[in-house]
């Protein structure tokens, strides 16, 4: 359904009159700081991602409004301290998305997502108080794969990437050779790594994962998404895997390989 834009600020203005509620009548609400309930947010956004995978528009809605719901606590607070308030939160973005757009709100053009993208690094280094290096705005606390992927891509903008994508596989190979390499000469005989192989073995490791997570960047495969999809794959072929089994009254323990292969192959046909 599709809202006027009285509509939406009518809406909004609901939930900000309910949120004064809650942080004056609500002894739960009443008592949250910033610290309290930043882990219940990380939660929250993780939670909108897994509607997103999952194409749930309704459930996509239902997150984005637990989401918000943070956004309008954590400026509620700010108002109490007189620190912000949500007006703040709200010209601030403004501003910002106005100062990165030069191409829709001053002078610079645009033709293709990618000069954005590339403009955007540019002008993120000229704003008062923003990012003093290319990589200075990634946050540290984001998931390594996420992580690797925003590193890439903002070195990417810069002109640093490979000047034909084909050309990662190579990288991509090479790496495989090391670590590989690197996992015969720790463990020979397949026998338990050292300290030291392990250590060899893992940075080699990572490099391999670096060098896949640049070949989906640069088809435009996001390695977060593509490995959640892979998750949730495997979770319901196992899954089949035990249900099965129980329907046959066995444990998954007592079931060769091969079993459990066919019952695997079973699932993925059913799919």
């Amino acid at each position: 359904m599709k809202h006027t834009r009285a509509e939406q600020l009518a809406a909004f203005d609901r939930l900000l009159t309910i949120m004064d509620d809650l942080r004056e009548k609500c002894p739960w609400d009443r008592k949250q700081t910033f610290e309290s309930l930043r882990e219940n947010t990380i939660e929250e956004t993780y939670e909108l991602a897994s509607a997103i995978i999952k194409k749930d528009m309704n459930e996509v809605s239902k997150e984005l409004g637990d989401v918000l719901l943070h956004v309008v606590f954590y400026a509620k607070m700010g108002s109490e301290t007189g620190d912000f308030d949500i007006a703040d939160v709200c010209n601030r973005l403004c501003d910002k998305l106005m100062f990165r757009h030069p191409h829709v709100y001053g002078e610079q053009t645009a033709g293709e997502a990618e000069d954005v993208s590339k403009l955007w690094e540019a002008v993120k280094l000229k704003e008062k108080g923003g990012n003093k290096t290319v990589l200075g705005g990634i946050p540290e606390a984001l998931p390594s794969l996420v992580k690797a992927y925003r590193i890439q891509d903002k070195a990417a903008n810069t002109g640093f990437d490979w000047e034909k994508k084909e050309d990662v596989w190579e990288k991509v190979k090479e790496e495989t050779r090391e670590f590989e390499d690197e996992l015969r000469k720790a463990a020979p005989e397949g026998e338990k790594l050292t300290e030291a192989g392990k250590e060899k073995a893992e940075a080699e490791f990572g490099d391999l994962l670096f060098a896949l997570v640049n070949a989906g960047r640069l088809y435009k495969l996001r390695p977060d998404n593509a490995l959640e999809k892979t998750n949730r794959k495997f979770i319901s072929r196992f899954n089949h895997i035990e249900q099965r089994a129980a329907e046959q009254g066995r444990q998954l323990n007592d079931m060769s390989l091969d079993e459990m292969e066919a019952l695997w192959q079973e699932a993925k046909k059913g799919e």
